[in-house]
């Protein structure tokens, strides 16, 4: 059953360490929007009652977070790369797309 399957789209070594290195850059410029917007982040507490407001603080979290998981993710990704741990470098690098979906996601629901 092995001999009759596909062995399907590989992606060499080389391309995959470059994709390693955009990803990086990439979430390296994202950081700084994301920092910039974490100054921003207590103003979600304008709102009256919103201190007291469990969403609020989770979208607080999750907006000031950000920026640390933009440095942190490639850091980590790069850390496993160089061990082996290809598939867990590239599970940190998809680290903050699911933090941003998170976030947005949350921020829908934090009274205006």
């Amino acid at each position: 059953m092995g001999s009759t399957l596909k062995p399907g789209f590989q992606i060499s070594r080389r391309n995959r360490r470059l994709l390693l290195v955009l990803a990086t850059i990439t979430y390296g410029v994202l950081a700084v929007p994301g920092a910039i917007g974490a100054i921003f982040t207590p103003l979600m507490f304008d709102a009256p009652g919103a201190l007291y407001n469990p969403v609020a603080w989770l979208g607080f979290v999750l907006g000031a977070g950000f920026w640390v998981v933009c440095l942190l993710a490639p850091l980590l990704a790069w850390i496993q790369w160089r061990r082996g741990r290809e598939p867990i470098a590239w599970a940190a690098m998809a680290a903050p797309v699911a933090w941003a979906a998170a976030t947005i996601t949350v921020l829908q629901f934090v009274p205006a």
